[in-house]
């Protein structure tokens, strides 16, 4: 290869070269700002493609996108003093972004610490003035709520706020000096101490076992006065079915005994004779029976005298 053509190829390939670094895209979920030397000339470039002059400009691209922040559990304290361990996240995204290349020279860790320390600060002041039933279910989007006013618009929160101490405590708004917006704050978890957690677990099973104790108590109440009543109204359906046979039993005997009057009127004598016959029948049912009588005894009237009957 000759020298010119050596020199042609070295100019083509610096050519190529500097063209590649002179062309630049920026995507639409992207957000970007132009350098000269170090300083901002360009604070929000626009997506699509675009030039720059190599070794002079450079271009920070940067993720325009709802980023998710999840903070590790933090230990706070209620308006009652009592610790908490709290686990939440944070929604953000960048909204002015040579703010938020100045703040935090574009580094995605450095801006996340910097929002971790006002969310942390933010969540303690709200905890510190709620009791512990508001922070766990009465009041919990409401705190959600403002500690997100406080983060956006400091300004608005401390009007909003009756509280002098908390809204003294505020910092600046991460918008105004991290050139990001908090889109949501969220507490996916409250949780007592791990010390405090089996103190708090036995008291709650200590109260269970009461209340269980007590329904049962309530239980065989109810139950002794259910078996009560079910004896008594055995013990009088008993006596009325008693009262009732013996009623019967009373009219059944006063119609046999009206039946044999009439029948003993009607003739004395036939009814002597059948009364006999039943008394020697049962006198006689057994085999090895034996009687000692007088021969004229009244027991053996007929049979000395069969002829009485007409």
């Amino acid at each position: 290869m000759s020298g010119k053509s050596l020199l042609a190829t070295i100019v083509l390939l610096v050519v190529v070269i500097v063209g590649f670094k002179s062309v630049y895209i920026v995507q639409e979920t992207e957000r970007a700002v132009k350098l000269r030397f170090g300083e901002v000339v360009d604070s929000d470039v626009s997506a699509g493609l675009h030039f720059l002059i190599p070794f002079v400009n450079k271009v920070r691209i940067f993720d325009g996108r709802l980023i998710t922040m999840d903070s590790p559990p933090q230990a706070f304290l209620t308006s009652e003093k009592k610790r908490l361990i709290v686990d939440s996240f944070v929604k953000w995204h960048i909204v002015d972004v040579e703010k938020y290349y100045t703040a935090t020279s574009g580094d995605l860790r450095r801006a996340a610490d910097l929002i971790s320390v006002r969310v942390e600060t933010q969540l303690r002041n709200q905890f510190g003035t709620r009791t512990l039933n508001e922070v766990v279910s009465g009041e919990r989007e409401k705190l959600m709520a403002e500690v997100k006013l406080w983060l956006n618009d400091p300004t608005a929160a401390r009007a909003a706020s009756a509280d002098a101490d908390a809204a003294a405590a505020g910092l600046d708004g991460v918008a105004a000096s991290l050139g990001v917006e908090v889109v949501d704050v969220r507490i996916k978890k409250v949780e007592l101490p791990p010390e405090v957690s089996s103190s708090v677990y036995q008291r709650m099973r200590t109260e269970r076992e009461r209340l269980a104790r007590e329904l049962r108590s309530r239980g065989k109440e109810v139950a002794e006065g259910i078996r009560a009543d079910a004896d008594r109204e055995r013990t009088i359906l008993l006596a009325e079915a008693y009262k009732t046979s013996e009623t019967t039993r009373g009219i059944g005997d006063a119609n046999a005994a009206a039946t044999y009057a009439q029948a003993f009127e009607a003739d004395p004598e036939f009814y002597k004779f059948t009364r006999s016959l039943k008394a020697y029948s049962e006198s006689f049912s057994g085999g090895g029976d034996v009687m000692l009588l007088k021969p004229d005894s009244e027991f053996f009237k007929y049979f000395s005298k069969p002829a009485v009957v007409n």
